[in-house]
């Protein structure tokens, strides 16, 4: 069955927080039939693991979208207790590519397809579409097609199945790694106009390279919003966490012999962060705030101790 140019599939969702929940929703405008479940009862639409699994008809896909780590190895496990031979398991968070290779084994014994999916779009992805990039069998792959279809922004990018299990989630650590370093150059850039007494609006300036420059993006435009809400940038602290997708990248690159100047320098950037206040960090913090939702920490008085990290940033 078709709706709307998109094959219908019934599909399990789990963890239904400000990712989780909008991706429920984006997959329902496009057709899908989304049964979710999360531990708060106000948004779950079953009250457990197992009346999710009840309610799918076979082959059964249920994706998970929870926070990386024990949570989602945790969930994995009981999903593959629950699940059988011929039903697909999604990991949609931002879990480290050596995870989904252990979790595709753990299914594979079970004959559970398993399929990784690197999501990229933050808050803005309900109406504008997420990006995403898949790992995982073309068997696998196939049978969650309809849900990428619905998530994916219109047009003919947005989707990839980018290889074998790990690979989404691989990619994604590298796309991560690049907005680093992207949002660490507009970052510096904008302490320098702010620095000098020269420029009269900066804002107004970055305004400008929006349409017709090299350097325009949409990190850009999320600047420019962050400014424009607070000329600035005087009630965000110059604090930025890494959400681990970072270290990854580097990770990977010194274990693949790989120069990685640029992504290093702006991972050290936010551990300086930590340390200091800076107007660059408050730049990348406000970034950060306005494509993720991701917590910021508000401007302090001075002389007090920098507040601690925040280790439940969202996914």
């Amino acid at each position: 069955m078709t709706l709307g140019g998109i094959s219908h599939m019934d599909i399990g969702l789990v963890g239904l927080g400000k990712m989780g929940g909008n991706m429920r929703t984006r997959m329902r405008n496009g057709g899908v039939t989304v049964v979710g479940y999360d531990r708060n009862p106000d948004v779950s639409d079953v009250a457990s693991l197992e009346e999710l699994v009840e309610q799918l008809p076979s082959p059964k896909v249920v994706w998970v979208m929870v926070p990386a780590g024990d949570i989602t190895r945790s969930t994995v496990e009981q999903l593959i207790d629950l699940l059988g031979k011929g039903d697909v398991i999604v990991d949609g968070g931002n879990s480290r590519w050596t995870d989904d290779e252990k979790h595709a084994a753990l299914a594979a014994d079970k004959g559970i397809g398993y399929v990784d999916c690197g999501v990229s779009g933050g808050v803005w992805g309900l109406d504008n579409g997420y990006a995403l990039m898949a790992g995982g069998t073309a068997e696998d792959i196939a049978k969650v097609q309809p849900a990428f279809d619905a998530l994916k922004p219109e047009g003919e990018s947005g989707f990839v199945h980018a290889g074998r299990v790990g690979a989404g989630h691989f990619s994604k650590m590298v796309h991560n790694g690049i907005e680093y370093a992207m949002m660490q150059a507009y970052a510096e850039g904008f302490e320098l106009l702010e620095k000098v007494d020269m420029v009269d609006n900066v804002t107004e300036v970055f305004d400008s390279w929006r349409e017709g420059t090299v350097v325009r993006s949409w990190l850009l435009d999320l600047l420019v919003k962050a400014l424009e809400e607070d000329p600035g940038l005087s009630k965000v602290r110059g604090y930025a966490e890494d959400s681990g997708e970072g270290r990854w990248t580097v990770e990977a690159a010194i274990d693949n012999a790989v120069p990685m100047h640029t992504i290093a320098a702006s991972l050290f950037a936010r551990f300086t962060s930590r340390q200091d206040e800076s107007p660059a960090m408050q730049a990348v913090a406000a970034m950060r705030q306005q494509f993720g939702g991701h917590a910021v920490k508000a401007a302090e008085e001075k002389g007090l101790d920098p507040a601690a990290p925040d280790h439940a940033d969202p996914v």
